[in-house]
């Protein structure tokens, strides 16, 4: 018997190891390699054929294209500043010796908002013609338009 160091009851701990594989991969069983081992292996195999495979056509109900389901939920246009407006805004702003962006800064917006609403391209909100009647105090809503507004000073 060996003496020394290494004379002390040496004991060894056997534990089992198991070595396992990583699943496959679902597009690594879907690959031509593994069809044909699986066939070759008389595994079973599952195939589907697509309707419309190889072809250029889509599926049997097509869908809507979006501008035809806007346009039957949305207006198709949307409401501009009408020609009459326009008029008595620029008529209005012209007596008082104003520019757009003067007029712009008498209610608190931009000068482009004031240009959309000459130009007719701004769509009407009703915020911003109330500001325009009352610092030209002109009529711009309702029936009338271009009437001077009343004393009151605010009346539609």
């Amino acid at each position: 018997m060996p003496t020394g160091r290494l004379s002390s009851n040496i004991t060894q701990d056997w534990e089992p190891v198991v070595l396992r594989r990583t699943k496959p991969k679902a597009a690594d069983l879907k690959s031509a390699k593994a069809v044909n081992q699986a066939l070759r292996s008389g595994a079973a195999v599952e195939t589907v054929r697509k309707s419309a495979a190889g072809t250029n056509r889509h599926s049997a109900a097509p869908a809507a294209p979006a501008r035809k389901l806007d346009e039957t939920t949305e207006p198709a246009a949307v409401e501009r500043v009408a020609a009459e407006v326009r008029a008595a805004i620029q008529r209005a702003r012209v007596a008082k010796g104003w520019s757009q962006a003067e007029l712009a800064k008498r209610i608190s917006e931009r000068a482009q908002v004031v240009q959309e609403y000459e130009s007719g391209r701004a769509a009407p909100a009703q915020a911003v013609l109330a500001k325009m009647e009352r610092v030209l105090e002109v009529k711009l809503r309702g029936k009338g338009v271009g009437a001077p507004l009343a004393a009151g000073g605010g009346g539609k």
